[in-house]
């Protein structure tokens, strides 16, 4: 195992997760009295992780189609048209 790979991937989900609709919706499940706080975790926590086995495999398949460098364009673009896009929507 790539340690180095896990730790970066780890940290990079872990920033990016914080904050987010996802564990401000779970946080909201969580507030309810009657609901085991446990079977939320549970079922955030499976979530995330089918969602990220959605990733890995959708990743997977595009590798196989679209160079690495070319795929690292296209999220670039992606992401300045989206900031672009909410700029000029603000």
């Amino acid at each position: 195992m790539d340690w180095k790979i896990l730790l970066t991937v780890f940290a990079t989900i872990f920033i990016a997760e914080l904050g987010d609709k996802t564990q401000l919706a779970t946080l909201l499940f969580a507030t309810d009295k009657e609901v085991s706080k446990m079977t939320v975790f549970i079922g955030a926590s499976l979530a995330l992780v089918l969602t990220s086995a959605i990733g890995v495999l959708g990743g997977s398949l595009i590798a196989n189609y679209i160079s690495e460098k070319q795929l690292h364009y296209i999220a670039g673009i992606g992401f300045i048209a989206i900031g672009l896009w909410t700029l000029f929507k603000a």
